[in-house]
Formats: structure tokens, sequence, C-alpha cells
């Protein structure tokens, strides 16, 4: 098994991030069915069934990963003692739904990922 940040590891991830995960928007009469979701019911393969659900759940972990990093980055970037338009903790946690405690540590993770050009290190 490779070591995190080795050369094997980082071509995994970029493998994993070029992957073309397709999550399609649904039309809005489809997406409104509860039976329904990105016409996995409609596969009565369970092999094939579970290879395109497990594509959906690494798409959409991905997906909430990388919006987390953003969510942080604006955090930091709102906190910045440098603007004249800065928010408190407070705000930004009420902005976000967050704790005050929870808005601390996003805002901490949000400079790390900016001293690091933005992304989070694999």
């Amino acid at each position: 098994m490779s070591e995190p940040g080795s050369a094997h590891h980082q071509t995994d991830d970029a493998k994993r991030r070029l992957r073309p995960a397709a999550l399609l928007f649904e039309p809005a009469e489809v997406a409104e069915d509860d039976e329904h979701f990105f016409d996995l019911e409609s596969i009565d393969d369970p092999k094939e069934l579970l290879g395109r659900s497990t594509e959906l759940t690494l798409a959409f972990r991905e997906a909430a990963d990388r919006a987390t990093e953003y969510q942080a980055i604006a955090a930091a970037q709102l906190a910045d003692p440098q603007r004249f338009d800065r928010l408190p903790v407070s705000a930004i946690a009420e902005r976000a739904d967050w704790s005050e405690d929870y808005a601390v540590r996003m805002i901490e993770f949000g400079r790390d990922l900016l001293r690091n050009g933005g992304s989070a290190a694999p």
C-alpha cells in the first residue's frame, strides 16, 4: 500500500478526480418522484445496480468533500482580519448553519487550504 503523498497515491487520487462521475441533473418532474433516483430503480441486474450506485456514492462523496473545501476557503476569506468588511465568527457560523466552534475549525482549515494553493493535500 502506498503512503499518502507518494507518487502512486497521487496518481490514484488524480484518476479518481478525473473519472467521469455522471451526476446528471434530473428533470424537475422526475426529481419530484420519491421513487426515482438517478434512474437506479430501472436497473434490474444487481451487479450493474451495485456498480452504478457505487459510482454515485463516490461522486457524491467527492462533491461533498470539494464543497466543504470551498466552504472553508470562503469562511477563511470572510474572517480575514485584513478585510475591511470581515465578519465575526458568529456571523460566519450563522450564515453556514454551523456552531461557532465548528466555524473556527473551518476557518483554520480554509486558511490551511489557501496556504497550500486552494486544495487539501491527499
